[in-house]
């Protein structure tokens, strides 16, 4: 039986109960660690929270900034969108917050971790994931494996009958996950394929229907792939992603709604909202058309898919990972530049996009015939790129006489 541990707090429906149970089931003293990845939480309240339902002490870490530049900016760069829609928001933030939470255990001798993850969703392997690959020898406990409470209704019950206070109610059911990157929406009406969400479910972004009648442009600049400033403001990473969080929720950008594929094997329904990636992911791809080498452009492509993969499945903390950083670094020293957005409504035009790097070539793309492309090769070029296909040409027209 674990003596102290140490549990990923929010101070959610999930977190508020499983402080009590861990007392009441394994008479154990109980850390909060409550990590602050910009959900917009009042921290000091979340931690006097935790502290009057049996937290021994709450240990709160501003993990903004870091977050960004060492986590969403990797992912960023890679490109790494998960089934063609969903930005990874909940998903990057759990290596972080796991890798806190085990350097609290490791600092405070706690001999347990601990997380109010379900077993049916994706979140208990990443958060199990990274403590494995950083501190085996520690014990972990997943409440939702063990107790007897099989849904969003018996937590709520559960606290009531304790007297926890909860935000949750039989009839706000929706489960939000929320920080600097995006916010993701589940249950209620979502629960259904069927059912549009309700306009009550979205909550940094306005509805085409009330965005602006006007484009409002802006422009972002990046070093090396990484977002550096807007309309020309340098700033830190935490501001850039704030303000674009800004622009783009009041213009409309940034909704998704997606049927996606868990890692443990079931299909499930969310809505998600990522105002100022979606900015920044449109911003970088137009960067890159300008400054990436056409083979090193279409191979990253085959990056992107397998690193939003890793991202989504918890496997941060691997050498593939690592490995695949190395290239996107790599790939990345050349994209340096600005790119300028119209937003409309929901809608992402370009405006412009300019590079000192850039590989445009307007003698070589112009109709307008210079000299530096002589027409004359591509003959000889096309002639040799053909070969096999005039063999096998060849080879079956001689097949078809003979046969005759």
């Amino acid at each position: 039986m674990p003596n102290k541990v140490v549990l990923a707090y929010s101070g959610g429906l999930d977190t508020s109960i499983i402080i009590p149970w861990l007392k009441e089931n394994y008479d154990c003293e109980v850390i909060a660690f409550v990590a602050d990845v910009g959900q917009g939480d009042d921290m000091e309240a979340v931690a006097e929270k935790a502290r009057k339902t049996g937290a021994s002490k709450v240990i709160v870490k501003d993990l903004r900034e870091e977050f960004l530049t060492e986590y969403v900016w990797k992912a960023l760069k890679a490109g790494a969108v998960y089934e063609h829609k969903y930005m990874l928001g909940t998903s990057l933030a759990r290596p972080i917050i796991a890798k806190y939470q085990v350097q609290v255990a490791l600092e405070e001798g706690a001999d347990a971790l601990a997380h109010g993850c379900t077993g049916k969703g994706n979140d208990q392997v990443r958060f199990e994931h990274a403590f494995q690959a950083i501190a085996p020898e520690l014990k972990i406990i997943a409440p939702w494996r063990e107790w007897d409470l099989v849904s969003r209704e018996d937590c709520i019950d559960y606290a009531e009958k304790r007297n926890i206070p909860i935000t949750a109610s039989k009839t706000k059911i929706h489960s939000r996950d929320r920080n600097l990157w995006h916010i993701s929406h589940e249950g209620g009406e979502l629960e259904d394929p069927a059912n549009p969400p309700l306009d009550t479910t979205w909550q940094l972004s306005n509805s085409p229907q009330t965005a602006p009648d006007r484009v409002e442009s802006v422009e972002i600049g990046f070093e090396q792939g990484v977002p550096v400033s807007v309309n020309g403001m340098k700033m830190p990473a935490t501001h850039i992603v704030e303000l674009l969080n800004e622009i783009g929720g009041r213009n409309a950008i940034g909704r998704i709604d997606l049927v996606e594929n868990r890692f443990v094997g079931m299909k499930s329904r969310g809505a998600y909202e990522t105002p100022g990636g979606t900015l920044l992911l449109a911003a970088i791809r137009e960067l890159e058309a300008l400054c990436l080498d056409r083979e090193v452009a279409h191979f990253k492509e085959h990056i992107a898919l397998k690193y939003a993969e890793l991202v989504y499945f918890g496997l941060w903390f691997t050498p593939l990972r690592e490995s695949l950083d190395a290239f996107v670094e790599h790939a990345e020293q050349t994209v340096t530049g600005t790119a300028k957005l119209g937003l409309y409504k929901g809608n992402i035009a370009v405006e412009s996009r300019k590079s000192p790097n850039s590989l445009y070539n307007t003698d070589l793309s112009s109709f307008t015939m210079g000299e530096s492309y002589d027409q004359k090769d591509a003959a000889g070029f096309i002639k040799i790129l053909a070969l096999p296909a005039r063999s096998r040409a060849i080879a079956a027209k001689t097949k078809s006489e003979v046969g005759k």
